[in-house]
């Protein structure tokens, strides 16, 4: 018996590895039941694949699916399920099958279920994330990004839902407090790219130079930052375009904000998700706005969706390419400054990380994020900048062109480059792709070329000695300056030498974003910073006004009252950054509103609640902390964010039940929350707290 169960798994490992190559899926044709409320798809799948040899067996990629009935050809057949995968006995005649599979499943991951609260009832929202190999956890499929399918995915749920997914809808149909969508596409795409979301949103429409209708979704509540939040998407459209010298290769573009999204957002093919913390008013705008993402996965659309890398060493085709377009679609709206200073920053960190032996080749499937970004946006800098313009563009056109709709790899990118050139780049290869090393030197030379501003910080910084007051210096130079950028890294690097008030009354000409780098970096606040502090209370943004207002109320305590009186009604960034800081800040005020705290307390902890945003509950859990005001009732919904599916969350509550720990009292918190656990949950609040 022994010897058979290791059979079966020798076999399986087998069909694993095989690559199927002689087995071509084209068209997935999908009907999807969505339950939210329940977290369950009933699904049935309908696959056309073509036969061009003869082989034992086919699989498709499948995590946990409870499949109820099978047919080929239209005949009922037998499959082995694993659990990862399922498979049947390969048709012996050559050419074209179909494969029908009807399933039910509660996906674990890669399908998020979340719930909100919505006046007196819940509202849902349901959403995918199936980057890299994960589609397979709700819809047979294959995680091979080389298998490029065309999907048709059809859904069926509750009336008072919107569903969006990729392609054009072309059915929509209400029955019985159902509505049924279709969606159809024309081209394939990698198994990773399917998605859908499912929530209550209304949309703003938008067409292109070229007619492409861009659709941008939200939540009603949200309706007054529609605006703020997809600010520039047409101009962004339009560029990406033109820059890139390819057509929009999909049927239409939709952009979808979602609760608790693990990431900025995502660009599945035609359908970017992004995480509904980037819907902002005009003010947050200042401080945290959605231009760079939007940029970003638009970008995408060119480079990972019609063009798809073979494997990981390539990586470098997807995510530095979106980031390159997307600086220049910023250098386009913002200006040059805006563009070579990030630049600038980006430089900064690849250097520190290579200087301490962290540096990391673009070629490497295990490099990080920084690198295959950043770096990755560097290299094609670097790259534009070698070979000019006109040939960059050339080759740009061509490798998109060449290989539409397949997959590449970098020495596809580097072929065409070398065409449109003339020219040998062996040595950008070597220098700029192999090398873990980042030429700090060759980048700081090009930025001092390209901008004055920071040839004139350049030369700044090696004139002055950081550790001495440069008062005079700057006061000869600040009104020339003309860059908002220079002036904003000469405060934070020189903060001494601006605590004058000669540039007190300088600051009052200045940009919101100069004013808030002085918010930021000024460490003495006292009587002759007051005005000008307090000037900025009223600033169109909230992380000065957050600064500004913990600074004011730490250095002058006889004003504490009037300071929180001035902000009272102000939520700020979607965190509640300035609503949570004065609520903390409310309760141990003494003297503010003794007969309201409890108010307070009630308020800041009822942000920890599971129907908010992950980045509100995370900020409300440390303020509580810090002032030691923690509810039995945040106390279990910092122990339910301890399995939050956002692993950043999910490791500081962890990280915040340990510290909790730490003290007598706090043991016994938890102590007396693990005795009304369920035996599994307090074992896994002891596994949190053995490490």
């Amino acid at each position: 018996m022994r010897f058979l169960v290791l059979l079966f798994f020798i076999w399986i490992s087998m069909v694993s590895a095989q690559s199927q190559a002689d087995v071509d899926f084209k068209t997935i044709d999908a009907e999807i039941l969505v339950s939210p409320e329940s977290g369950e798809l009933s699904v049935q799948a309908t696959y056309e694949f073509e036969l061009t040899a003869k082989v034992d067996s086919i699989f498709l990629d499948a995590v946990n699916l409870n499949v109820l009935f099978t047919s080929l050809n239209q005949k009922e057949i037998a499959i082995s399920n694993s659990g990862e995968k399922i498979w049947f006995t390969a048709p012996t005649a050559l050419g074209k099958h179909q494969l029908f599979i009807r399933y039910i499943t509660r996906p674990k991951q890669t399908v998020y279920f979340t719930a909100y609260k919505k006046e007196d009832r819940l509202d849902y929202q349901v959403w995918t994330q199936g980057q890299g190999k994960y589609t397979s956890h709700w819809l047979p499929s294959l995680n091979d990004m080389n298998d490029k399918i065309e999907f048709d995915l059809h859904f069926l749920t509750d009336e008072k839902y919107e569903v969006i997914s990729n392609g054009q809808l072309t059915h929509k149909f209400s029955k019985d407090s159902l509505t049924d969508w279709k969606f159809d596409m024309t081209e394939p795409m990698s198994s990773y790219l399917a998605a859908f979301v499912i929530g209550n949103f209304k949309k703003h429409t938008l067409t292109s130079n070229s007619g492409v209708s861009i659709a941008l979704y939200y939540e009603p509540k949200d309706s007054l930052k529609v605006e703020p939040t997809y600010r520039y998407t047409k101009q962004i459209f339009d560029f990406l375009e033109d820059e890139i010298g390819v057509d929009y290769p999909w049927q239409n573009y939709k952009q979808v904000p979602v609760q608790d999204f693990l990431y900025a957002g995502m660009e599945n093919t035609s359908c970017t998700i992004f995480s509904n913390q980037f819907m902002v008013d005009s003010t947050a705008f200042i401080d945290k706005n959605y231009v760079n993402v939007n940029a970003h996965e638009l970008a995408h659309q060119w480079f990972g969706n019609l063009v798809t890398e073979v494997n990981g060493e390539h990586h470098w085709l997807h995510e530095g390419f979106a980031t390159y377009y997307a600086y220049l679609a910023e250098k386009q709206l913002f200006g040059d400054d805006h563009f070579y200073w990030k630049l600038y920053d980006t430089a900064k960190t690849l250097h520190t990380l290579s200087e301490n032996g962290e540096g990391e080749a673009l070629t490497d499937p295990k490099a990080g994020s920084i690198t295959f970004y950043e770096k990755g946006a560097w290299a094609l800098v670097i790259l534009r900048e070698k070979v000019g313009d006109t040939a960059f563009k050339v080759g740009v056109e061509n490798y998109l062109k060449n290989h539409a709709f397949k997959n590449v790899t970098i020495n596809d990118f580097i072929t065409e480059i070398e065409k449109a050139s003339s020219t040998d780049l062996s040595d950008f290869k070597r220098n700029w792709l192999a090398n873990d090393v980042f030429l700090w030197e060759d980048a700081t030379h090009y930025l001092q070329e390209k901008c004055s501003s920071l040839k004139n910080y350049f030369v700044t910084e090696a004139s002055l000695n950081r550790g001495k007051n440069h008062f005079e210096e700057f006061k000869n130079k600040w009104k020339t300056i003309h860059s908002d950028e220079l002036k904003i890294a000469l405060l934070e690097r020189y903060t001494n030498s601006f605590e004058n008030p000669y540039f007190f009354e300088q600051l009052a000409e200045e940009s919101v974003k100069v004013r808030q780098a002085f918010a930021i970096y000024v460490s003495k606040v006292g009587d002759d910073t007051k005005p000008i502090l307090e000037s900025m209370l009223s600033d169109d943004s909230y992380v000065t006004q957050e600064a500004v207002l913990f600074k004011l109320w730490e250095a002058f305590p006889t004003e504490r009252n009037k300071y929180l009186e001035q902000t009272k009604n102000i939520e700020g960034l979607p965190n509640k950054n300035l609503k949570q800081l004065w609520l903390t800040l409310a309760l141990i005020t003494p003297e503010y509103k003794p007969e309201l705290k409890r108010s307070f307390y009630e308020e800041l902890n009822s942000l920890t609640s599971t129907y908010y945003n992950f980045e509100i509950r995370q900020l409300a859990f440390q303020y509580l902390f810090q002032i030691n005001a923690l509810s039995d009732k945040s106390l279990e919904h910092l122990f339910q964010a301890s399995s939050h599916h956002v692993w950043q969350f999910k490791k500081s509550s962890r990280n915040l039940i340990r510290q909790i720990v730490t003290t007598e009292e706090g043991r016994d918190r938890i102590a007396q929350l693990k005795s009304r656990l369920k035996k599994e949950e307090q074992l896994q609040l002891e596994s949190i707290l053995s490490k």
